[in-house]
């Protein structure tokens, strides 16, 4: 419907109007804008976004170890994890009092580490430390650093699409209020002389 409405617009006819016509080239102008700049827009903020994580990447996977850690003894359940239906799937549910050593090997650390299975003492494990041995999550890599700089240039052109969109809506709307006020002259005009003889109305 919108189409066809778009193509009477470019139509030579008695009744079509001069907001018509801009009408018609602020639509057309938006499509192109949507198409060239929403891409531009896409490819520049993805390929910032993956070079900011690559290096992210080479960061964390510089300065975050992997590390054997010893289970020391189990934590006991908490009264809110008791429910082992929802509980069970959960990452990280079982807690253990673990030692593991310093990345340099000199030091030894201990805490509550999170498992996904159940520990017995003197088993060993390995978990990520950055490089004061704290714990930390796993350094990420570049297949994961790609699909977010991917998603981060969708995320831009669509913004950008939107932009422009807003933009078009806008302008349509003020040449609708700029046609609203023409007819409303024309009639004010028009009952000035309706019924009179010789007036044309």
């Amino acid at each position: 419907m919108r189409a066809t409405i778009f193509a009477r617009r470019w139509r030579r006819n008695p009744l079509r109007r001069r907001t018509d016509v801009v009408e018609a080239w602020v639509g057309a102008v938006a499509v192109v804008l949507m198409l060239l700049a929403g891409s531009a827009v896409g490819w520049v903020a993805g390929s910032l976004a993956h070079e900011a994580l690559r290096q992210t990447v080479r960061e964390q996977q510089l300065h975050r170890h992997l590390v054997t850690a010893t289970a020391l003894r189990n934590l006991p359940v908490r009264a809110t994890e008791t429910d082992r239906e929802t509980a069970a799937g959960r990452e990280g549910h079982h807690r253990v009092v673990a030692r593991w050593p310093a990345p340099d090997g000199r030091r030894q650390f201990s805490g509550v580490v999170a498992v996904r299975q159940p520990t017995r003492a003197g088993h060993r494990f390995t978990l990520w430390t950055d490089d004061r041995g704290r714990i930390s999550a796993r350094p990420m890599d570049d297949d994961t650093a790609a699909v977010h700089a991917v998603l981060a240039g969708a995320a831009a052109a669509a913004g950008a699409a939107g932009v422009v969109e807003l933009a078009r809506r806008l302008v349509v709307w003020r040449l609708v209020q700029r046609r609203y006020a023409r007819w409303d002259r024309a009639w004010e005009q028009a009952g000035h002389t309706w019924g009179r003889a010789g007036a044309g109305s």
